[in-house]
């Protein structure tokens, strides 16, 4: 979880201030802030890359761990070839990130 504090904002010109008791040590310095919707969104976002990329990853495990029986080699190839083939079809089907059209898993 990430630690959030509550603050205000002019709606003006997007000042933000967070009152804090001062001990008189306090220097500014220029932070950049991001909404919490967008920030959500972009976790989001990451969150379904990662799942993807573990079905993915899980898909292509079986390509590293196959083990044609003898005199086979060729029908093994050609099955490996269109097994990757309809992976990497439901890999040019996925959106952008962030588009709003992102598929389910």
């Amino acid at each position: 979880m990430v630690d959030t504090i509550q603050a205000w904002q002019c709606i003006g010109c997007g000042r933000v201030e967070a009152p804090q008791t001062c001990i008189g040590v306090c220097r500014d310095r220029k932070v950049m802030l991001v909404g919490l919707e967008d920030y959500e969104q972009a976790r989001a976002d990451a969150d379904a890359l990662r799942a993807r990329l573990a079905e993915v990853h899980a898909q292509l495990q079986r390509f590293a761990l196959a083990t044609p029986h003898e005199g086979r080699w060729d029908a093994a190839w050609q099955a490996l070839q269109l097994q990757l083939r309809a992976v990497l079809l439901t890999l040019a089907d996925v959106p952008p990130p962030g588009t709003g059209q992102e598929r389910g898993p």
